[in-house]
This record gives C-alpha cells, structure tokens and sequence, in this order.
C-alpha cells in the first residue's frame, strides 16, 4: 500500500496543533493553562453514568459512623468547590483499600478503609478535597486529550524516521517509550495540583489545612507498612513519591493558611 506524502502528516500536525490552541482553557486557582478536547458537559454526563454503575456492581458501607462523617465533610466542601452544575452525591464503598475517588458530576466515592489512614474529619476533608480538585481542574479530559495528541505526534514522527528504514520499528517504539514516560510526568504533575487546589478547598471549608501534610505524612508511613516489594522509581509513577507532594504541600501552605478562617 502506498504511503502518504510527508506533507500530509505536516498538515496533520499544524490542524492538530490549532485544535490545541483552540480548546485551551485555565486551571482554577492555579491558573496554568491547558489542552481540553472535551465538553464539561459531556464530561459530566459520563461521571454520572459510570457513578451509577458504580453504586450497582459495588458494595455500598452501612456503618452509621463513616456516613455521617463523609456527608458532614461533604456538605461543607460542596459549599466551596467550583463544580458547575454539579449533582453532589457523597457514597461510601465496602472497600478495605485507604482510597477515594471523585467522577465529574459532583459524585465522590470513599473506600471504608480511608478512615485508618485519614484518622479525623481534616483528614477526610483533604483526601475528598484532593479528589474534587481533580474534577474542578478536568484533569480526565485534560489527559485523555494529551494522550491524543501524543499518540498523533508518534504516528507521524514514526512514519518520517521510518520511511526509508527496513528496521524503523526500533525508532518508532523510543517515540512510543518516550510518550509514555511523559504523560506519566505529566499525570504526576497532576496529582501535585489537586494536592494545592484541594488544601485551598479544605481551608475555604473551614478546615485546617496544614491536617494536608499530616495525612499524606500517614499515607507514607502505611505505604511503608504495608510495602510488597520494591517501590516504582518516580520517572515511571503516575503518583509523586511521598516526599516530594509533603514538599509541594509545605511550599504552597501559606497559599492556603490565606484561606483559613478557623
């Protein structure tokens, strides 16, 4: 089969790179700026489907305790983190995993098993701060659209190099390996602002921010407890290493004390 001329993959990559420009958009309270392909709306729409689903494969908790807290914590966060037209929702999973999730929507899921590590109601509010974070700077359409374009700029970086190469297979998987270890960096980057965007959250909510470090100080040491074999070398982690978000934490603190009126 014929290939296409060169110049097409160009004008590939100049369309693609006016597509960018065009869904550019800027994170809250941060104000980076990013690439978003993705309607909010439609974002929306599909946070709440798979929420749904969610609450119809999963074990939902019955501990009167764990509920009340997560709605309480809930209902203050709700107050002050910016989710247009959200349906917040707050539901606790039968799940021993120190974990929590939040789906554009409004929808939050907390693991029971969060509650040995978060330990206390400011806990609580930085891990579910954390998660909303996420929703409010749509970092899931925000990485689904960087994965597109990383994976156009592989296939036509990998035709040039490959064009006159019998063996071109060996170029295209280092493009291919470099794409990868560039958006894990950049999912870390991620994790790193919904760390500052939700300790700003909490202390709006009336929550101490600094309870931030402590918990992430706490999720090391269970990690450290609970450790089965090696660590992932940070180059190749979608999550930053403990110590370097507790750093982040520490360095952007007083962004948040600002916003504390407790």
């Amino acid at each position: 089969m014929k290939r296409p001329p060169a110049s097409l993959y160009a004008v590939a990559t100049l369309i693609a790179a006016l597509v960018a420009v065009a869904c550019t958009t800027t994170v809250p309270e941060t104000g980076r700026r990013q690439v978003n392909f993705l309607d909010p709306a439609q974002e929306a729409s599909l946070g709440l489907t798979e929420f749904q689903k969610m609450k119809q494969t999963l074990k939902i908790s019955t501990d009167p305790a764990q509920n009340a807290l997560v709605q309480r914590v809930g209902a203050r966060l709700s107050k002050v983190m910016p989710v247009p037209n959200a349906q917040w929702e707050f539901v606790v999973f039968d799940d021993p995993t120190p974990n929590a999730f939040a789906l554009p929507g409004g929808k939050v899921g907390v693991h029971s098993g969060l509650f040995q590590v978060s330990q206390n109601e400011a806990g609580l509010a930085a891990v579910i701060g954390h998660e909303v974070a996420h929703v409010v700077a749509r970092h899931s359409g925000e990485r689904l659209s960087q994965n597109a374009l990383a994976g156009a700029a592989v296939a036509g970086a990998g035709y040039l190099l490959n064009k006159d190469d019998r063996n071109g297979a060996v170029p295209t998987a280092l493009l291919g390996a470099g794409a990868l270890v560039a958006t894990k960096a950049f999912s870390r980057g991620q994790e790193l602002e919904a760390d500052r965007m939700g300790a700003i959250f909490m202390a709006r909510a009336g929550y101490d921010p600094r309870e931030s470090i402590s918990l992430w100080q706490r999720f090391a040491a269970w990690r450290n407890k609970n450790a089965s074999g090696g660590n992932t070398p940070q180059f190749l982690s979608t999550h930053p290493l403990d110590e370097k978000r507790i750093s982040e934490l520490q360095h952007y603190m007083p962004e948040a004390l600002a916003e504390y009126k407790g």
